[in-house]
């Protein structure tokens, strides 16, 4: 029976590197199919039962061996939605039932790929080139707090966000010892001549009733200082300008009354005012400053509730930190504003997506604002060469390949980039070589056997 059994197995080799130049081929033809993970092929020799000194090398197996753990090469595509994993995972993704916009129905199963050539369609999913939606975890665009637990397929609209009102102005600037206003630059020899004079206010006391009147506006004007504006929002997201000026109502002396030097901060309100209409408001609490020059009063200062060009300010403070508000000498005699900045703004839309290494999901928004939106959902195996493939370089769990492992790990996500194929050009065309000639072996031994049976034949001729 060798001869036979020499036709049988030569049989099996010729599968067996059949099945491996089907993987070769394959391969080859997947080499340029992002993130596609190539499939090697191993051999496994069947030997028949039989008396040790009767053994044979018996017939061959062969069987897939899968590289889904190998990373291939990171290709920058400027695509801000296109995104790579550098390290283990894979994406979790859905399919599409049916359905448009709102409406669309998801096959509702969690399927893995490491294809992250992602972009938005009409409806604003994030979907592969394979036809593959992402999915994640939402997140509330205000409170940055995720919502639900389970993954499920972004959807990211052009919504508006919303405004949000203008609750803190930082201001960093150092006020002279010595402001230049314009009674002091005409009278420099007259002690106190920098500072501001209740008494020759006709219609309205500022350090009594808080405001300074039209009547009085130049009288103030040429007691004060410019200290620089802002712009702020309501909760509409209205802009209106806030003008600040300064005024030194009292300068230490070497022994009290006072120890201190002493400022006033004024708001414009309506800068074109006349007669008895307010102008100016004065934040009600004094503005102290130490020998040293440093802020011993408050760090916060709340500015009155005013109305400005019609939109209402209310709530607002201005904060210095302590230290960033101080009282030098200055030669200009000018506030130098180093910082004035809000923490408000009008309501945007949304301009671009793009991907942290975190896995964020991050939109620019038209009003400037920076937000995170989603977070894409990785899921790692401890067994990833043994999950199910399925077409377009997604795959399924299994019981070999072990629950998914949702999280990042170790692992980091680029975005703009794409993971291609481990695909080796050169290795494949080595094996199909090598398979090639194993191929044309087997067959030369089927023609070899061949040629013994027909000598057996011709016996008995």
């Amino acid at each position: 029976m060798g001869v036979f059994s020499a036709l049988t197995t030569a049989v099996s080799g010729m599968q067996a590197q059949s099945y491996a130049l089907e993987n070769i081929s394959g391969n080859i033809a997947n080499s340029r199919t992002a993130g596609f993970k190539r499939v090697d092929t191993s051999f496994a020799d069947l030997v028949p039962d039989s008396a040790l000194n009767r053994q044979v090398a018996g017939s061959v197996a062969a069987y897939s061996r899968s590289t889904n753990t190998i990373q291939g090469d990171l290709s920058a595509t400027s695509i801000s939605t296109n995104v790579a994993i550098n390290g283990d995972g894979f994406f979790v993704v859905d399919q599409r039932l049916s359905g448009l916009g709102a409406n669309t129905q998801f096959a509702n199963q969690n399927l893995y790929t490491r294809r992250g050539d992602f972009d938005f369609d009409a409806d604003g999913y994030l979907v592969n080139g394979a036809g593959y939606y992402l999915k994640g975890l939402k997140l509330d665009s205000v409170t940055g707090q995720l919502i639900g637990t389970q993954p499920e397929v972004l959807r990211i609209t052009k919504e508006q966000f919303p405004a949000k009102a203008t609750t803190s102005i930082e201001y960093r600037a150092n006020l002279p010892s010595t402001p230049s206003t314009k009674n002091h630059r005409d009278n420099p020899t007259v002690t106190g001549s920098e500072l501001l004079d209740p008494t020759d206010f006709t219609g309205a006391n500022p350090m009594t009733t808080n405001t300074v009147v039209g009547s009085d506006m130049t009288t103030f004007l040429n007691q004060s200082i410019a200290g620089g504006s802002v712009t702020v929002y309501d909760s509409l997201g209205q802009a209106t300008s806030v003008e600040l000026r300064w005024a030194k109502t009292a300068k230490a002396s070497a022994g009290p009354p006072p120890v201190e030097d002493t400022w006033s901060l004024f708001v414009a309100e309506n800068t074109g005012a006349t007669g008895g209409a307010v102008a100016y408001r004065r934040v009600p609490s004094n503005i102290t400053f130490g020998p040293t020059g440093q802020l011993t009063s408050g760090a916060t200062i709340a500015l009155p509730t005013m109305t400005i060009g019609g939109t209402t300010v209310t709530g607002i403070s201005l904060t210095t930190g302590g230290n960033g508000l101080t009282q030098n000498g200055d030669v200009s005699g000018e506030v130098d504003a180093r910082s004035i900045r809000q923490d408000g703004y009008t309501a945007g839309t949304l301009d671009r997506v793009s991907v942290s290494a975190e896995g964020m999901v991050v939109g620019t928004f038209s009003n400037g604002q920076v937000v995170a939106l989603a977070q894409l959902s990785v899921a790692q195996f401890n067994a990833a060469n043994a999950l199910k493939r399925l077409d377009g370089g997604a795959f399924e769990e299994t019981i070999e390949s072990g629950a998914p492992i949702v999280g990042l790990g170790t692992s980091q996500l680029i975005g703009g980039n794409v993971e291609q194929s481990n695909t080796d050009i050169a290795d494949e065309f080595s094996k199909m070589i090598v398979t090639q000639q194993a191929y044309s072996a087997n067959t030369k031994v089927i023609t070899t056997a061949q040629e013994m049976l027909r000598d057996v034949f011709s016996i008995i001729r």
